[in-house]
């Protein structure tokens, strides 16, 4: 499981994952402009919305363990070839 392709994965983790990447490039942008205009509000949101990524990611990550672990009990109770 740790070293499978994209479609293997699931759905849950795929959202979360593509949500985590996509808050935290609109949080980077919005630091960028914010810090740019040196308007403090935006800089505030910008962090605000990283944050938001991040915790989405850590959400993908106990996803992919639980996924991970479901994984290997089931291979533990499959019959041997």
């Amino acid at each position: 499981m740790l070293s499978i392709p994209w479609d293997a994965l699931s759905p849950l983790y795929k959202t979360l994952v593509g949500l985590s990447m996509g808050l935290s490039a609109i949080g980077i942008v919005l630091a960028i402009i914010g810090a740019s205009t040196e308007t403090l509000p935006l800089l505030y949101s910008a962090v605000g919305v990283i944050i938001i990524g991040v915790l989405l990611h850590v959400g993908g990550l106990v996803v992919r363990g639980r996924d991970a672990r479901a994984y290997r009990l089931q291979q533990e109770h499959s019959p041997r070839r």
